[in-house]
């Protein structure tokens, strides 16, 4: 899977965990392995002109997500050549969009909800992964359905899907020597 990031806020960010919370959603849900994604990370400024540009209203928002093919999990009952979710994809992996993040405004979230920035970060991702797929939360219905998958998406990324810290070393087995030097 392509996963492109960039960060262009200004401001440091775990991009490696982006992008493993990404790709983990990502195969959750059963995407292509070749299909392609974009995450982009703007500052206020930035996200203010997109979301007045894109959504006619003012000021920055946390996340926004370009669609581009019409990628969809199999639940949503589109049919499109297996790309997206069937347990064979086929042969056009597809691309699925941009997701645009602002870390300024997920910062000021995440103090609200009293979790971390990278915490509300990766949340935002897996927002705009799912309306890249085509979920929304306009109505009741679909908020229940898209505000509780990105919850199981969550949780399951957290219990079991976080990359190692960065430096950090592997952990090896007891009795595990094969591979490994002797000291004399």
């Amino acid at each position: 899977m392509s996963i492109d990031i960039a960060n262009e806020a200004g401001v440091g960010v775990d991009e490696v965990a982006l992008v493993a919370v990404a790709r983990y959603a990502l195969d959750k849900l059963r995407i292509h392995p070749l299909a392609e994604l974009s995450v982009l990370l703007v500052d206020e400024q930035a996200m203010s002109d997109l979301h007045e540009r894109w959504m006619g209203e003012p000021g920055p928002t946390d996340v926004l997500a370009f669609p581009m093919d019409e990628l969809r999990p199999p639940h949503l009952g589109v049919t499109n050549s297996g790309r997206a979710g069937t347990p064979q994809p086929g042969p056009e992996p597809g691309l699925l969009g941009d997701v645009v993040l602002c870390p300024q405004v997920a910062a000021a979230q995440a103090g609200q909800a009293g979790h971390s920035t990278q915490d509300e970060l990766e949340l935002l991702c897996v927002h705009g992964i799912l309306h890249l797929l085509g979920y929304d939360h306009a109505d009741p219905d679909e908020h229940a359905t898209m505000f509780g998958l990105q919850d199981q998406l969550l949780t399951a990324w957290r219990a079991d899907g976080q990359p190692e810290p960065v430096g950090q070393p592997e952990p090896v087995g007891q009795g595990d020597t094969e591979g490994q030097e002797g000291s004399g």
